[in-house]
């Protein structure tokens, strides 16, 4: 952990707080060129002084995009392209918790259009920067173990049923868990790891707006964002010959995918035509 990564690029999304932000410093404290992406100007603005103010490091940028919408993210994706540089890790961490149905201004639900839509459409944008990086490109998706309670399914903006957000989030995070074994094995010959973990149960912003009575009841016994980070770091600083592409990870170590007796296995079999249907919108 203590490795030092100059001349590499990162790029981080949600990186103004918590686990995002705590991922955008240490790779920054580490020589790291970081490229934070966010939702907010200001609040990514506030976030980046403080980063290089705290790591003495200039090379840290904002590039400002909000994820819930295709457009912005195309958008963002030309704009990064045309800097040209290399794509070294990118850190899929962005993700909300909406417990009402929100639907964006591009008719899509917002948990599912930042945590699924978003995810997917970054990472097949940024593909070609990250080829470039081969082979020491890497994907990191910060997933939950929430995905663990629930099997993959192709209603994926909850249309069935009375919608629940805590649930919706758990299936959008196991949307993520199959998503990286499906590009692990579409990209396995351009030189590109595809990981998603699992940083624990950590007291952040998200927990605190999503989950109120949780984060209360569990004040001061939950990670930190920098122990909820500490995988992703250990994800983009080891070298690649010791992971495994398409792996899950949990405090430095592969994890299962599914529990004993769970009927999650099975449903990971419908990737392909979730992948069709992501690729369409």
């Amino acid at each position: 952990m203590e490795i030092r990564i100059e001349g590499k690029n990162c790029v981080v999304t949600g990186a103004n707080s918590g686990i995002g932000f705590a991922t955008a410093e240490a790779l920054a404290s580490r020589g790291a060129t970081v490229y934070m992406v966010c939702r907010n100007k200001e609040k990514g603005e506030t976030a980046l002084s403080k980063i290089q103010s705290s790591t003495g490091n200039p090379n840290v940028h904002l590039e400002v995009c909000d994820l819930s919408s295709i457009s912005e993210i195309k958008s963002f994706a030309s704009r990064f392209s045309s800097k040209d540089v290399p794509v070294h890790v990118l850190v899929n961490n962005a993700g909300l918790m909406e417990q009402k149905r929100v639907t964006t201004s591009e008719g899509f639900e917002l948990n599912f259009a930042v945590n699924v839509l978003g995810t997917y459409a970054t990472t097949e944008l940024m593909l070609p920067l990250l080829e470039i990086a081969s082979p020491d490109a890497r994907v990191i998706t910060v997933s939950s173990g929430g995905m663990y309670s629930t099997p993959l399914t192709s209603d994926l903006q909850f249309s069935d049923g009375k919608f629940s957000g805590a649930e919706q989030y758990a299936r959008n995070k196991r949307v993520q868990v199959a998503l990286t074994e499906k590009w692990a094995e579409m990209y396995k010959n351009k030189g590109i790891g595809f990981y998603s973990m699992h940083p624990g149960w950590a007291e952040t912003p998200g927990v605190a707006k999503s989950l109120p009575d949780f984060n209360k009841w569990l004040s001061g016994k939950l990670r930190t964002s920098e122990e909820g980070a500490d995988t992703v770091i250990w994800l983009a600083l080891q070298p690649k010959e010791k992971l495994v592409s398409g792996g899950f990870y949990f405090d430095r170590a592969e994890a299962p995918k599914h529990l004993k007796f769970a009927a999650t296995r099975q449903s990971h079999a419908i990737i392909d035509s979730i992948v069709d249907t992501l690729r369409s919108l």
